[in-house]
């Protein structure tokens, strides 16, 4: 085997992507410390024991694992941040009343999330603890679509769920429990067979509820319809309630509804989004509600917020290559202090080592050249 081969969904950032990823980690963070949130950033590995904790199955088979030298112990290599930072929030910080809390950092999967996904995610989020309401949840859903539309990812779409509604399905029938995740798979994939093979065998009830909820996606007449078809339940008049106020409170430009779409649902507990763009297979963002996650780290805390992977975010063309001035070689005073000038004030500026070197990293559309006996900046090739 070649030695420079890497393991599958493994790969290297190289420079256009890295100059992208990283103009939008900036960005990102630089909006985020302005809407009042923190950066904190979490080790890259801890005892699985705390790791886990209350992150459920999907998260324990994506997360590489070995034995701690020193100590014995099973630890973990981050797979998801949120609960890091839960436990940042719960045991170290401990703070009472609202925290907003922000992270930017790689996070590895031993599985990726779908077969075109990396397996090392630069993974950049948000998250509010300390309040209940749907403020909240609203704060935080107008802060994903302004993330958006700050790195320059136009076209977006925001789909809402609520855990809650499916919660009040299954409790209709024992049995169902037993089958959650392959009902939760079935119904997120929008498969109809595979959601029949898991309602076999469940009462008439939960079976039509089952298939109802599988089609309730889309524009706002969802909400309608599922109050019309879902069976009569305070839960599921809750959800949909919290969903239609949501709605109206976050403001977001493009958005619909898809009670079928549970990813997360043994991790979430109420009202979840998701983000898709153009050219994208999976969602490019993804958060929601997940009460309590703090509970096992001595304090329960109501919690929402959301995180993006920006790898994903750099296959979508947001703003081209990089404009960039070329300077001739050489060291005079007068040209190395214009460079110094233009370089402070944001310009991106490659000085050549020889006449005929033009590096094809980036798009001259200016050059410095010595016009009347002064280092001026014109337009390249004029």
């Amino acid at each position: 085997m070649a030695r420079w081969l890497l393991p599958e969904g493994i790969s290297d950032v190289l420079p256009q992507e890295a100059r992208r990823l990283e103009q939008m980690r900036r960005a990102l963070l630089d909006l985020f410390a302005r809407c009042g949130y923190e950066l904190v950033i979490p080790p890259l590995l801890e005892y699985v024991d705390s790791l886990l904790t209350g992150a459920g199955a999907d998260l324990d088979l994506r997360t590489f694992k070995l034995i701690d030298q020193m100590s014995g112990r099973m630890m973990g290599l981050r797979a998801d941040t949120t609960p890091q930072v839960a436990r940042i929030d719960a045991h170290i910080l401990n703070r009472p009343g609202v925290v907003r809390l922000c992270y930017a950092s790689q996070v590895l999967h031993a599985r990726p999330l779908h077969p075109l996904a990396s397996r090392e995610p630069f993974q950049v989020g948000a998250e509010l603890y300390g309040h209940a309401g749907l403020a909240a949840d609203a704060e935080v859903l107008r802060l994903a679509a302004l993330a958006l539309g700050t790195v320059g990812v136009a076209g977006a779409r925001f789909d809402l769920g609520h855990t809650g509604v499916l919660r009040a399905l299954l409790a209709a029938d024992a049995a169902a429990h037993r089958r959650t995740d392959d009902i939760v798979a079935a119904l997120s994939s929008k498969d109809g067979a595979a959601l029949e093979a898991a309602i076999e065998g469940l009462s008439a009830a939960a079976r039509d509820g089952l298939r109802t909820l599988l089609m309730l996606h889309g524009s706002g007449d969802v909400l309608a319809q599922a109050r019309r078809e879902l069976p009569s339940h305070p839960d599921i008049a809750a959800a949909l309630d919290e969903l239609d106020q949501l709605a109206r409170l976050a403001g977001v430009a493009d958005l619909s509804f898809d009670l079928a779409d549970l990813h997360g649902y043994r991790y979430h507990t109420g009202i979840t989004f998701a983000a898709y763009l153009p050219g994208l297979p999976g969602a490019a963002l993804r958060g929601g509600r997940y009460d309590d996650i703090g509970r096992a780290f001595g304090r329960a805390r109501p919690a929402t917020g959301f995180s993006i992977d920006l790898r994903d975010l750099t296959r979508v063309d947001t703003n081209g290559d990089i404009r960039a001035i070329l300077a001739p070689p050489g060291a005079d005073a007068a040209l190395s202090a214009l460079i110094a000038r233009l370089r402070d004030s944001g310009e991106t500026v490659v000085q050549q080592l020889a006449r005929d070197e033009v590096p094809d990293s980036h798009r001259f559309d200016r050059e410095i050249r010595l016009v009347a006996g002064a280092w001026q900046v014109v337009p390249r090739g004029g």
